[in-house]
């Protein structure tokens, strides 16, 4: 632009002063975009995407879309089916079409956007997907298990402090009340000093086997490549997709222990006020039609990880014993205690039911938004999975081991340090 064709300060601001004089007009902005009328602002809102979601992961994003400030825009998935599936929930949440789909969860990542992550792959993919979530900007919400290993649980931690991201693990129950009431009453000192803690788990399995070769479907039907991820390769079976991959060592976590146990054994932890240790000490035992294994704390509280016995209080149930007392509690909501004196101190049953993650992801949002910690950050999460590794490798191996809290390895035992880590397949290697 030349000297004479230009116009300098003073005459631009001159021209627009006359400008909004003679055509001056009321600016109409619209209620929405300030946050009136019960919306929220835009500039308010938590964009959010989607990493296999399927189940369990689709009634987690059922309550997320509930949340007024959280906007759904992406669903990543290998199926094709749960692409369009997951789009329909949200384009119908959000009316209108404009839920993006993706078969390869890194374009997701790649957009600018996107707040937050809900990530509910399949347990071989948790805590890969997490990391690279992590190192994209996203905070992440990861249903469990989040970590196949000990070695990733904490890789995974440490990748989300060094990248400054909130993480919120899917171990809810420690946001449902009547979960959150039983273990205040073992860090109160209402029961006693606590000398045991019972945590449920399922009957576990460890498979090594393979489900006979099925023809690939076309990738963008079912991208089998990518559904397998870090794990190792095998022929696909149609049965693995739709969820029969539990159970087998290359895609499951512990040998299904950490299915209830991420949840039940978290619960037991957070009781003890022991967010920062884990037993010392993981023994199996030989009980007929159970599963279970005797930990010890290096104060000498034990931890019983069991499948039967319980008082029929709901699934995941958790019992707490000490010198006063005891309680119990479960996902129906209801609590069992050893006195009329506990009774009376016992609140309403739970309407919310154990499985539900309502006040879960909304704690989750609301540490988006102020940056702090969730009830089930990355600490809590690395602690209560690597206890529950060390006890499925016990129940593996068939015999005690002792483990080492501060260095999370095995004492004098080379055959169980070798299970505290997986190879993982190229390119996803971490």
């Amino acid at each position: 632009m030349t000297k004479n064709s230009a116009l300098n300060r003073r005459d631009f601001i001159k021209t627009a002063a006359a400008a909004s004089t003679v055509f001056s007009v009321p600016t109409i902005i619209p209620g929405t975009a300030l946050g009136l009328n019960g919306t929220v602002a835009p500039s308010e809102r938590i964009i959010l995407g989607g990493i296999g979601i399927r189940r369990r992961g689709g009634y987690v994003l059922s309550h997320m879309l509930e949340q007024p400030d959280v906007r759904f825009v992406a669903i990543a998935d290998v199926r094709a089916d749960q692409r369009k599936t997951v789009k329909e929930m949200a384009d119908k949440q959000n009316g209108d079409q404009k839920c993006d789909t993706y078969r390869d969860f890194r374009e997701l990542l790649a957009r600018d956007d996107i707040d937050a992550v809900l990530i509910a792959t399949g347990d071989r993919w948790h805590a890969t997907a997490s990391m690279m979530a992590a190192e994209a900007g996203k905070d992440v919400y990861s249903e469990k298990p989040c970590a196949i290993s000990i070695e990733l649980a904490r890789k995974l931690q440490q990748t989300i402090q060094r990248t400054g991201r909130v993480f919120q693990a899917g171990t809810q129950r420690r946001n449902v009340s009547n979960f959150a009431h039983a273990a205040q009453l073992a860090q109160t000192g209402q029961l006693g000093k606590i000398h045991t803690v019972h945590a449920s788990i399922y009957q576990l399995i460890d498979r090594h086997d393979w489900l006979p070769a099925e023809p690939e479907p076309d990738p963008e039907v079912v991208d089998w490549n990518m559904w397998l991820g870090p794990a190792p390769w095998r022929p696909y079976n149609h049965a693995y997709v739709d969820g029969a991959w539990r159970g087998h060592y290359d895609f499951d976590s512990g040998a299904k222990l950490l299915d209830w146990g991420a949840h039940t054994l978290d619960i037991c932890q957070w009781a003890l006020d022991a967010d920062n240790t884990m037993p010392v000490t993981y023994e199996p035992k030989d009980v007929p039609n159970d599963n279970v294994i005797e930990c010890m704390y290096e104060n000498g509280v034990k931890l019983v990880m069991r499948r039967n016995g319980w008082m029929g209080l709901g699934t995941c149930p958790v019992r707490f014993e000490g010198e006063a007392g005891w309680v119990e509690t479960g996902d129906s909501g209801q609590t069992a205690v050893s006195s009329d004196q506990l009774r009376a101190s016992l609140p309403s049953p739970s309407s919310i039911p154990g499985t539900s993650p309502k006040f879960h992801v909304r704690d989750f949002f609301n540490c988006v938004k102020t940056r702090s910690q969730p009830a089930a950050n990355e600490d809590v999460m690395a602690r209560s999975h690597i206890a529950c590794h060390a006890a499925a490798i016990a129940w593996k191996l068939g015999r005690k081991v002792q483990f080492d809290p501060v260095t999370e390895e095995f004492v004098n035992d080379d055959e169980a340090n070798r299970m505290r880590s997986r190879a993982m397949r190229e390119p996803w290697t971490v």
